[in-house]
């Protein structure tokens, strides 16, 4: 189901994300991949869950295969899609034989850059940017390729974006946000966010654009971790105060304090966004108890 319709009908969308394993599946699937595993931590408790494609630029199972194989399980998959490995003749493919194999909802990103993976002698593509991406993707679904050429049988699939609240200065994203909204985002999933301030003040100069946005956390597994991003990864600031939060207890008493710190955090802000998108890292177990913290009930 498209996800765009749960928007519609004024739900408050929660969706997770797994990571396809670095290595091929069994043909029979009688030996489950992890990121099936995974998801089957979240297949009761989230709308639908994303399938993330070679994420930080590190060779992956590809997000399609996955997806699609979610899908057969029953799990509604968001299948991702980047410009850095792809022209725009292998995107257009990969978009018309996701819809062929059942895909209903993509999330457009530009894709982060090879340096941070583990192929960093590898060429980037980027023949297309995000926004270029949402408008050819709209074009497929209005009968014709990028070119103007007509196409069979136009998919129609729910097409998300990407915003960062985190962003300095603020409003050249918002900029960029509404160039997504007019290329045909029909729906936004934040970066991650763990400052209040932030928030409110995205949400303040966000509101009127007329598109859902649901909430991106990343759920702090240690104050290494809160450390690591603040050095290593652009456009997001891991406040002191969760660092050190993360590192009062134990490490075995780390997953219970992580639910603890996301699921309060998502309580006090959830009513300012239309959805939460929660990336656990692996610790999908914990998602139930994030939820429960923050008071969201998928189950109505």
């Amino acid at each position: 189901m498209k996800i765009t319709k749960l928007f519609d009908k004024g739900k408050f969308v929660v969706t997770g994300e797994v990571g396809p394993i670095k290595g091929a599946v069994s043909r029979d699937w009688r030996v489950s991949p992890s990121c099936a595993q995974e998801a089957w931590h979240l297949q009761d408790h989230v709308h639908a869950v994303n399938v993330t494609d070679n994420q930080s630029a590190v060779m992956r199972l590809g997000s399609l295969a996955a997806s699609v194989g979610l899908k057969q399980r029953g799990i509604e998959p968001i299948y991702q899609l980047t410009c850095r490995d792809r022209n725009r003749i292998a995107l257009q493919s990969d978009l018309l034989t996701a819809y062929s194999l059942g895909i209903d909802n993509v999330l457009l990103l530009t894709g982060d850059h090879i340096q941070l993976g583990d192929h960093k002698e590898a060429k980037p593509v980027f023949d297309l940017d995000s926004v270029q991406l949402l408008a050819m993707a709209r074009g497929l679904s209005q009968g014709h390729d990028i070119t103007g050429n007509a196409i069979e049988n136009p998919p129609d699939m729910a097409y998300g974006a990407v915003v960062n609240p985190n962003f300095v200065p603020l409003d050249l994203q918002l900029l960029k946000m509404r160039k997504k909204i007019d290329a045909g985002a029909e729906f936004f999933q934040s970066q991650a966010v763990y400052d209040d301030r932030v928030v409110d003040e995205f949400v303040e100069k966000a509101t009127g654009f007329g598109r859902p946005v649901q909430m991106g956390v990343v759920v702090l597994k240690s104050p290494q971790m809160g450390a690591f991003m603040n050095n290593n990864v652009s456009g997001i600031t891991v406040p002191d105060e969760w660092i050190d939060e993360i590192g009062s207890v134990d490490k075995s008493d780390r997953k219970k304090k992580a639910a603890e710190m996301m699921g309060r955090f998502i309580k006090k802000h959830k009513d300012k966004f239309q959805g939460v998108h929660i990336m656990p890292l692996g610790w999908t177990d914990i998602v139930p108890s994030i939820l429960e913290k923050a008071e969201i009930d998928t189950t109505a």
